[in-house]
């Protein structure tokens, strides 16, 4: 059986689309794998965060036809392996979005 997918959206703009049992759920965040991702609609942020116990994260703005969401989604390009066994899954490069700027369901 299929898995049903799992959308991220803003401003009807697709941003990515994987099936449910792609996505890695931490906090409350689902993080998609980055072939999930349409492409051209993440942009580098410059915003520094540091997770006490995940690591290094890297920020980006969420580009749509209509606007630009600065810090709108993050990744963890190299967690620390505490953190990988902890969720249970490695979730090195994927993707979240912030759930007061992009819809996921």
């Amino acid at each position: 059986m299929r898995s049903p997918a799992i959308k991220a959206v803003a401003d009807e703009t697709l941003l990515a689309e994987a099936p449910a049992n792609e996505i890695v759920v931490i906090e409350g965040h689902h993080y998609f794998p980055q072939a999930s991702l349409t492409i051209g609609v993440l942009r580098p942020s410059p915003k520094p965060y540091t997770c006490p116990w995940k690591g290094r994260a890297e920020y980006f703005d969420v580009t749509t036809p209509s606007r630009t969401l600065s810090d709108a989604a993050w990744t963890y390009p190299s967690p620390k392996h505490s953190a990988i066994e902890h969720v249970g899954h490695d979730f090195t490069g994927y993707i979240a979005f912030d759930p007061h700027q992009v819809a996921v369901s």
